[in-house]
């Protein structure tokens, strides 16, 4: 396409927006998607939109499952501290674990990237975590977005969001038949994740601390690269566990600890209770001493060390597979009969010790 030779007028770039930018970026990032393509992606970047062949992916009646997310303010420490390499990661382990628990097999990603002036060293860094992330869960980064709008940001600020669509069976989505009795199964979290950390920070200027101090619960690190530690990412386990027909339910516990979330997948008439008491991992000792924060709150708020809860009528297989996959899993208690007219809850018989 021929185009008018340019003038002495304003350019889009005098306005804060750098087109050149964008497209090195897309240059750079290329090779990194390219290494997530699985079966059923069609095509690669750059195209108006992402195409994705169910049937060549293998399932035969498949239901679509998707879902969207971010990570929230962890993005700030991430940000101050130039520390740019795992937080794509945390993107996609919030949103493809939450596609697991309802028996689905993600499929594919996309990431969406807004700043006021454009990195392309820091967002190529985290964009590579994404694709990280992806690749550990067998899911394809087929596409995404890269806005840079000046005067909406503050200089070196960025924020993101992902998308992510996976498929089931018909037959075998989650959660399936819940009855009392079952056995409930904590996988261990990897640290804070991607929830709370509006109060992880506060709780930091209370003790006057700064992300270059050293951190209090992990030798060796500081602050702010051990709260950047990366939202484990559940699904190979989990959905290895759901095939072999060894789970009837699942529940990510994110924003709401495990009261908010365990409830969300047992209809009316079945409760959870966790009647066998965990170890707290020092991270959240910390923050419960350091902030004064109150056992019910910290449960409300954090996952304390839980980061999935699988439901299983065959706990000795599901605890014996887990180890042999390296997982350190543990029983937390069982399902339990309810009141058919009121909505289902989690009742923690020993509040975990907090204290340091």
């Amino acid at each position: 396409m021929s185009l008018p030779p340019r003038t002495s007028g304003l350019t889009y770039r005098d306005a804060g927006v750098d087109i050149e930018a964008g497209d090195s970026l897309v240059d750079v990032i290329k090779p990194a998607a390219r290494a997530t393509s699985r079966s059923g992606v069609m095509g690669g970047l750059g195209g108006f939109g992402a195409l994705f062949d169910l049937k060549a992916a293998g399932f035969s009646d498949p239901v679509l499952v998707s879902c969207t997310d971010g990570v929230g303010t962890k993005l700030n420490i991430a940000i101050e501290t130039g520390l740019h390499d795992t937080v794509g990661i945390d993107l996609v382990a919030m949103c493809v674990n939450d596609l697991v628990v309802q028996g689905a097999e993600p499929l594919f990603f996309l990431d969406y990237f807004a700043t006021g002036r454009l990195s392309v060293e820091d967002a190529a860094r985290v964009i590579r975590g994404i694709a990280s992330g992806c690749q550990e869960s067998g899911c394809a980064l087929v596409g995404g977005e890269t806005a840079e709008m000046p005067g909406m940001y503050a200089p070196g600020h960025y924020d993101l969001a992902g998308f992510s669509v996976g498929a089931a069976e018909r037959d075998r989505l989650l959660p399936g038949a819940l009855a009392a009795g079952q056995t409930l199964i904590g996988l261990p979290s990897s640290g804070v994740h991607s929830n709370g950390f509006s109060l992880v920070r506060r709780i930091k200027d209370h003790a006057g601390l700064d992300w270059t101090s050293p951190a209090p619960f992990a030798p060796g690190r500081t602050l702010g690269e051990a709260l950047m530690t990366p939202t484990k990412l559940y699904v190979k386990p989990v959905l290895d566990l759901h095939r072999a027909g060894l789970i009837t339910a699942a529940a990510h516990i994110t924003g709401g600890g495990l009261p908010g979330n365990l409830p969300r997948v047992f209809p009316q008439g079945v409760n959870a209770v966790i009647d066998t008491p965990w170890d707290i991992p020092p991270v959240f000792r910390w923050l419960a001493q350091a902030g004064n924060v109150a056992s019910e709150e910290m449960l409300r708020v954090f996952n304390c060390g839980v980061g999935m809860v699988l439901v299983t009528s065959e706990p000795d297989q599901v605890l014996a597979r887990l180890s042999e996959a390296g997982e350190e899993a543990f029983r937390l208690g069982e399902t339990v009969a309810g009141d058919t007219d009121q909505p289902s809850s989690l009742t923690i018989k020993t509040v975990p010790d907090f204290s340091l």
